[in-house]
């Protein structure tokens, strides 16, 4: 009983930690952004009523979901080659998925700028439809697998 108490005491005490940050994890993989290296770790808020944050490192940007004019979905699809020779064979028969979203907008310069994040497989469909949702675009979708895991 001691050590269960223990156990959700100490469970409490991590989720505010968590729960401080708005938004979903996401990895920096490129785009048209200067200051940010590629895949570097990101913090992608979408919870702004008039603008998407992008957070890495002590860089903050802001893009307003008016300015954005194209969404785009597409998967990455891989076998586990090294896990199967490391671990077990039966590994060959799974694929690992990677998760990107593209974002274009223009600038406040009216220049086209483009970035590409990964987002984990956990969060892909809620970052699709708030994009969606805020941006009042539809998800450009790169394949038919693609369409199949982002509804």
């Amino acid at each position: 009983m001691r050590q269960v108490l223990l156990g959700v005491l100490s469970g409490m005490l991590l989720i505010p930690p968590l729960a401080a940050e708005p938004g979903f994890h996401a990895q920096f993989v490129r785009g048209t952004l200067e200051g940010i290296s590629a895949k570097s770790s990101a913090r992608l808020d979408l919870t702004g009523r008039d603008a998407l944050t992008l957070r890495s490192g002590k860089i903050e940007l802001r893009i307003d979901y008016t300015r954005i004019n194209s969404i785009e979905y597409g998967q990455n699809v891989s076998r586990r080659y090294a896990a199967a020779v490391l671990i077990s064979p039966v590994l060959l028969l799974s694929k690992a998925r990677k998760h990107f979203v593209t974002v274009g907008y223009s600038d406040v310069e009216g220049k086209q700028q483009a970035l590409v994040f990964r987002v984990d497989k956990g969060d892909i469909r809620s970052v699709l439809a708030s994009l969606e949702a805020r941006t009042g675009r539809r998800i450009e979708y790169q394949d038919d697998e693609a369409r199949k895991a982002g509804r």
